[in-house]
């Protein structure tokens, strides 16, 4: 990882130039309730320039700067606090184990960093993502502004950070690629634990703990709350309180992945509680996997974002036309959006140390083109909750969708989660082998 972090530095001061400085702060500590904070997430843009997981820390690029280009900021070791709340690396840990070229404790940062500001003309940093950490940054270029007489000299532009650690973030490398193959490993695990383990009578809340259980296992945290929704439950697209039981004759939606070291994986099946698919529900599987495989083939350099889009709405349209949930000519119905009352979202989103990761989606107002190293996810549903009016009433409640993450290569795509089952008939036999 260090070397990863070196490389992207350089990269980075690079674009910026000689006159300029860069001011990335951690995360900030989330309290819980009282005196209990959240599990600590570092800031995704500080991860990946720095490595560094410790909150109350400041990184600072200073491309040129005959000192050292890269300077730390983080708490000293503090052998009562370190008793209380764990391991810190220090000035020398952030020397040593994080290559910085110059390291100071967080607590002199108001006295150090005006001066490294001073004679720079631009400062790189992203406002707006921490308004007490914007005031301090804001407050120090006052300060010598204020003292401009003396013949000091404040930087007279802020340029946004994250434009170009986001650009950089959307390509992924070989070190990064092998990190989200782990997650999707782990995320392919959990899900067959899951397919193993559900029974009607059983809880949501029992799966999703099958889940964390191999997420925990794998050394994985989780990358986003995880979606368990049985029956009705697998309409509401960002269902997450799952506390209702599983019902014989329902499908189960889950939506799940790991992260490790940072990077995301993102994993939707939809499979029958009762190991079995009754016919209407095994029409519309089958219909949102064909539509996740032509948006998956659509996934190839050369090609813009919009095309798996437009390859899953119109094998969707069709579809739905043929079951009888929508009625007319596809092309019209696509044209007209009409689609849209059971297929709300976009194919997919970008994918990295951010589960909705970043990285621009159109550049002067055209799709972005995909290159290699880009990984997205493609995920294509169809969701009809009760009483849709028109629709047949036995696929009312029904909610499927179906998610793989894509890597964009040279040739093609590679799906990083192929491993796990996915046909109806896959699934049908895999869940035959539980054991009740």
């Amino acid at each position: 990882m260090n070397k990863e972090c070196i490389k992207r530095r350089k990269n980075l001061m690079r674009m910026m130039a000689e006159d300029a400085i860069a001011i990335l702060p951690a995360a900030a500590v989330k309290t819980r309730n009282s005196d209990v904070d959240h599990d600590y997430r570092q800031d995704s843009d500080f991860l990946y320039v720095t490595g560094f997981e410790e909150p109350e820390a400041v990184a600072v690029l200073i491309p040129g700067r005959s000192h050292g280009q890269y300077i730390l900021f983080s708490r000293e070791r503090d052998p009562e606090m370190e008793t209380w709340h764990g391991r810190r690396a220090g000035q020398q840990g952030a020397l040593e184990r994080y290559d910085a070229d110059d390291a100071f404790p967080i607590s002199d940062i108001d006295e150090i960093l005006p001066g490294l500001l001073e004679q720079r003309q631009r400062v790189f940093y992203t406002m707006g993502m921490n308004v007490e950490f914007d005031q301090r940054v804001l407050a120090w270029i006052k300060q010598l502004r204020d003292n401009s007489r003396s013949g000091t000299q404040a930087p007279h532009e802020l340029i946004s950070l994250d434009y170009f650690v986001h650009e950089m973030r959307l390509f992924k490398s070989p070190h990064e690629i092998k990190m989200m193959k782990t997650a999707a490993k782990a995320s392919v695990s959990a899900h067959q634990r899951a397919l193993q383990s559900c029974q009607p009578g059983r809880y949501e809340y029992q799966i999703e703990a099958e889940l964390l259980y191999e997420f925990k296992k794998a050394g994985c945290a989780t990358a986003y709350p995880s979606i368990v929704g049985g029956g009705a439950n697998g309409c509401i697209l960002h269902y997450t309180e799952n506390n209702d039981v599983l019902q014989d004759g329902d499908l189960l939606l889950i939506d799940a992945g790991a992260e490790y070291q940072g990077y995301a994986s993102d994993i939707t099946r939809t499979f029958p509680v009762n190991g079995t698919f009754s016919a209407p529900q095994r029409a519309l599987y089958d219909l949102v996997l064909e539509a996740q495989q032509a948006a998956i083939d659509a996934v190839q350099p050369g090609n813009h974002w919009d095309q798996p889009h437009l390859a899953a709405v119109k094998v969707l349209t069709k579809g739905m036309v043929k079951l009888g949930i929508l009625k007319g000519r596809p092309a019209q119905l696509i044209k007209e959006g009409a689609y849209r009352k059971y297929y709300m979202h976009r194919t997919g989103h970008w994918l990295g140390l951010d589960v909705h990761d970043v990285g621009d989606y159109k550049i002067d107002k055209e799709w972005r083109i995909f290159e290699p190293g880009m990984v997205l996810t493609v995920e294509p549903g169809i969701y009809i909750p009760d009483r849709s009016r028109g629709v047949p009433k036995c696929y009312w409640n029904t909610g499927i969708r179906i998610e793989d993450d894509v890597r964009v290569t040279k040739t093609g795509n590679e799906v990083l989660t192929a491993a796990l089952v996915k046909s109806a008939e896959d699934i049908e036999a895999f869940m035959a082998t539980r054991v009740s």
